[in-house]
This record gives structure tokens, C-alpha cells and sequence, in this order.
């Protein structure tokens, strides 16, 4: 059995010791290892070698060199570090490791221009401009997979490119905030309700809502991309806010009664309220849960902290009272969050030319 090695590792190796030395000496290049997958994520293991896995490299290039891929196609070793360089296609579509005897290889050295990967991952040329509705339709997933992973070797400015989109502009990310929370004021309440008239499952599925949203709001508020559904909750493990919330969040989805989850749930809306308020980002808002007017709920007033962030933004456009943020905030629809293009469009945002 082959010793495991973490994807990200594999592929700076592969690209130093396997792929950069069949490259033209003349080549100015960038090499990288970027994208959605657990290996660029740093969440791989075992199980993830089964697809889409394995000695792996982009190589970037101004233009791309007709007779390179079958260059390295003859060239490349057919095993590097224990495992095939050999690509074969499986039943579902997907790329498989598969030994062969002698090259050449199908192999996964990926070669392209970064505005050609730029506008597949985020529908964005490399020189556009962003304006603020720009940044909302950009789904978190998205950014997060271009601004993850490693760069290996930098001839052509990758890692300027990928500083563009480190993170949200000051407005934009404040409206994000806004967002979230104005959802959880306008959902906080309605958990008990449902249980109020005996609707138990109703109420374990708008406590679950309103978990996912104190968890996008830690991932907002400590500046980190939250990734796809698979690795969402990985991901809110590394969170700083972590060990803080996790045990409300966890009360909250196991808890057999709407008081309880209610409790925890409102151990976790303290939380995160003190976290807004260590930002320093709007006046000091008190962070203690309240009554919800003459009903027997209790809430933390998510209203309360959307409108504080919307008052302190700065471009008019995106301090709309009935704030819906960006792209993640409207749906979590895969084909959408997967097709930047289209969720551009959906937001009324022109596509690049």
C-alpha cells in the first residue's frame, strides 16, 4: 500500500521534481495547485484518492504551447511517489488513477491562461473591473477555490491575481453581514411558533436554518470563504469562533424540545453578537437575547445588527433596507453556486465579453 500523502504536497512535488524540468526553458509559467477539491482545501484523505485525485498541477502560460500536453505525455514518469500518472475515465466521467506500463500518459498537467481559468471558475476577466453587485454574485465556494491551495512558481503575477479576491470590499462585505442577519431576524422567531402548534419537524428544520446562518455569519465575520456543502462544517472547525459556538450549534440540532433548542440557540446568537461587536464595525449593540414582543420566544434581534451594518455603509447602492446580500444569501442551489456565469446573471449583472 502506497503511504498517503496530502494532495497539496503531492503536487508541488510532482511539479518540482516531475513536470518543471520537461518544461522549454524559455517558458515564463506559474504553477499552482487552486480549485474546489479536498486536496486544494486541505481536507483530503484516503477515501479522496478514488476520483479526481492525485499527481496534479496547473501550469499557467500566456499562450499555450501546441505540442506541450503530448510533450509531457511521452515524458512524464508513469509513477510519482507510489501512485500512476495515468489518468483513465470512469463510469461516472470522473478521472481515476490507473497504472500502465510505458507512456504515454493521460495525465493531469493542466495547462491553460489565467484569463481563460478565470472566467471558468468566476466569470470574471483577469482586467475587469468588480463593482459592488459584481462581488455579490460571486458564490463564496467560488472564491474560495481560487483563492485556496498553494502557488509553486510565479512568472506571471498568480498570486497578485489571487489577492484581487482575498476578500470582499469594505461595503460589500459589511452588506454580506447585514444579510445574514436579517435573516435571522426574520426566521429567530418562528422555531418556536411551529412547535407552538405541535409542528416538532417544522421546528427542528428552522432551528437547522438558523444554525447554517450563525455559521456563515462566524465565516463573515472572521474573513474566511466558507467552501461547498461537503466541507462547510470541516471547514467552520478552523474557525477561531469554533470552540465558542460549536457546542450551542450542536445543542441546537439535538436538542428534543423547542425550549431547549431555543436556549441554545440563543447561547449562540450571544455569541456571535459579542463577534460583532469586537469588529468595532458599528456602534456597541447589546448582545443579550430578548421577548419577542408579547410572545413566549425568545430572540436575539437579528434586525437590530443588519441595520447597524447598513448604516454604516459608505456606497448607496448596496444600503437597501431590504437587504438581501449576495448570491449565497439567495440560494444554495448547486447548479447556480456552480455556474458563476448564471449567477450573474440572476443577479442582473452583465457577463464579460
Amino acid at each position: 500500500m502506497t503511504t498517503f500523502v496530502p494532495g497539496l504536497q503531492l503536487s508541488e512535488a510532482f511539479y518540482r521534481e516531475a513536470v518543471a524540468p520537461l518544461l522549454p526553458g524559455d517558458l515564463p509559467h506559474s504553477a499552482a495547485l487552486l480549485g474546489s477539491g479536498s486536496e486544494v482545501l486541505g481536507f483530503d484523505d484516503e477515501m479522496s484518492c478514488d476520483h479526481h485525485w492525485g499527481p496534479t498541477v496547473q501550469i499557467f502560460v500566456a499562450e499555450i504551447p501546441a505540442a506541450l500536453h503530448a510533450h509531457l505525455a511521452r515524458h512524464l514518469p508513469v509513477e510519482f511517489r507510489g501512485y500512476p500518472t495515468h489518468y483513465a475515465e470512469a463510469e461516472d466521467g470522473n478521472p481515476v488513477l490507473k497504472a500502465v506500463s510505458g507512456p504515454p500518459v493521460n495525465h493531469r498537467v493542466l495547462l491553460s491562461t489565467m484569463r481563460g481559468y478565470l472566467r471558468r471558475k468566476i466569470a470574471i476577466d483577469v482586467d475587469e473591473e468588480l463593482d459592488a453587485r459584481t462581488w455579490l454574485s460571486l458564490p463564496s465556494q467560488r472564491l474560495r477555490a481560487i483563492t485556496a491551495g498553494a502557488v509553486f512558481h510565479d512568472d506571471l503575477g498568480l498570486a497578485a491575481v489571487r489577492e484581487r479576491f482575498e476578500w470582499y470590499p469594505h461595503d460589500v462585505w459589511l452588506c454580506q453581514m447585514a444579510a445574514v442577519w436579517r435573516r435571522i431576524g426574520q426566521e429567530e422567531h418562528l422555531m418556536g411558533r411551529a412547535a407552538y402548534v405541535g409542528d416538532d419537524l417544522g421546528s427542528r428544520l428552522i432551528a437547522a436554518r438558523l444554525v447554517r446562518d450563525v455559521m456563515r455569519l462566524a465565516f463573515l465575520i472572521e474573513r474566511e470563504y466558507a467552501p461547498y456543502p461537503k466541507w462547510f462544517g470541516t471547514a467552520f472547525l478552523q474557525l477561531e469562533s469554533n470552540e465558542r459556538l460549536r457546542p450551542s450549534l450542536e445543542g441546537a440540532l439535538a436538542a428534543a424540545s423547542a425550549e431547549a433548542r431555543e436556549g441554545h440557540l440563543c447561547e449562540a446568537y450571544e455569541g456571535v453578537a459579542a463577534m460583532h461587536n469586537s469588529l468595532g464595525l458599528t456602534p456597541r449593540l447589546d448582545p443579550a437575547c430578548r421577548g419577542f414582543h408579547t410572545r413566549p420566544f425568545r430572540v436575539i434581534d437579528g434586525d437590530r445588527f443588519a441595520s447597524a451594518l447598513l448604516e454604516v455603509i459608505g456606497d448607496p447602492e448596496l444600503k437597501d433596507p431590504h437587504v438581501v446580500g449576495g448570491i449565497d444569501s439567495l440560494s444554495d442551489n448547486t447548479d447556480l453556486l456552480e455556474d458563476p456565469a448564471y449567477a450573474r446573471e440572476v443577479l442582473g449583472v452583465r457577463r464579460p465579453r
